[in-house]
């Protein structure tokens, strides 16, 4: 129900190019990872959500901290989902040597940043050949290598977060790169990157 409410006080906003459902966050105490691990409540979540909207594009965001987020995935597009996200944060502790405490109140929470960039490559890979649906790729992204990785395994575009806290200007530098690397490897446009990956059995 707080979904469809923020959204429905949304639709009628300017300025924004989409909804990004985060049905996934490890960082709640009630609730935040239940939605995005059960296929059947995700469904439900989605379709509420997208009865509520029509303005804009629907975008979902997968959780790596499951069993298949294909079939999580399957689930969200089933329901009515335009877009992918993947991924949230993977689910780590940390733990003070000296007061032997947690060093999160919650206990566990998200860990994001370079660490988890492998585990997003791999998602995403699986989730754009599994599901037929754009996927925006996040993880650790910081260089425009990294961008590039992440349109090889499928992604449509990309999500940038941990590395705008350390430089604000992340995002444009990556932005003008991506455009003079696309030059250098004589791409028309990011379209001819995109799941463009080289596999063993392909030629």
């Amino acid at each position: 129900e707080d979904y469809v409410e923020v959204l429905r006080a949304l639709e009628d906003a300017e300025g924004l190019a989409g909804y990004e459902l985060n049905v996934s966050c490890p960082n709640t105490k009630h609730g935040g990872m239940q939605f995005g691990a059960d296929p059947q409540l995700l469904g439900e979540v989605v379709g509420m959500a997208r009865r509520a909207v029509s303005r804009r594009p629907l975008i979902v965001k997968l959780s790596p901290n499951v069993t298949s987020p294909v079939a999580l995935g399957l689930a969200a597009r089933d329901a009515g989902a335009d877009i992918l996200s993947a991924i949230n944060t993977v689910i780590g502790m940390a733990i003070d040597s000296r007061t032997r405490r947690p060093r999160l109140a919650t206990i566990k929470g998200g860990l994001s940043g370079p660490a988890i960039k492998p585990v997003a490559l791999r998602v995403v890979f699986d989730v754009a050949r599994g599901v037929g649906l754009p996927v925006i790729g996040i993880g650790g992204i910081e260089t425009v290598d990294d961008v590039i990785e992440f349109l090889l395994a499928g992604a449509s575009a990309v999500q940038v977060g941990t590395s705008l806290f350390r430089d604000p200007s992340t995002a444009g530098r990556l932005v003008d790169g991506l455009a003079i690397r696309l030059r250098e490897e004589g791409a028309a446009s990011v379209g001819e990157m995109i799941g463009a990956v080289r596999l063993p059995d392909e030629s």
